[in-house]
């Protein structure tokens, strides 16, 4: 994982540059078609909340998500369309944590981020998504 200040959001594809665009992502064509986990966030609060209830140091760029929020509340957004600054996504489904981002990180990553491991969603516009953007739910 990278961090970027801005990055371009390809519709029905993914971001430049990141291996689901690209489709060679660890779970590319398996379980869901890549253009629907195209993009990922996470909360941060939900990472101050696994850092304070299990003691667990998961820094954002760890989290194998692309997008930090701060302010929403990610598990209510599966099944709806929203911004990202210039961008519509949709969220497709919660990103549940496995055991991969377990192996990578550290022993109870796991249990600490379940039900709570973000949202992935499917980019419907192109445009560019930049650190601060604001999140716009759409009714």
């Amino acid at each position: 994982m990278e961090t970027h200040d801005a990055i371009e959001a390809i519709a029905g594809r993914g971001l430049a540059g990141d291996r689901y665009c690209e489709a060679v992502g660890s779970y590319s064509g398996q379980r869901r078609p890549d253009h629907e986990r195209a993009i990922t966030l996470i909360e941060a609060e939900t990472l101050d909340a696994v850092r304070a209830e299990h003691g667990i140091d998961l820094p954002s760029d760890r989290t194998r998500r692309n997008i930090v929020t701060r302010g929403i509340a990610l598990n209510d957004l599966v099944g709806v369309t929203f911004r990202v600054g210039e961008v519509t996504l949709r969220g497709v489904d919660l990103a549940h944590p496995c055991a991969y981002l377990e192996g990578l990180t550290q022993p109870g990553v796991l249990g600490a981020l379940k039900n709570r491991g973000g949202v992935r969603a499917e980019i419907l516009t192109e445009g560019t998504i930049t650190v601060g953007d604001q999140i716009d739910v759409r009714p």
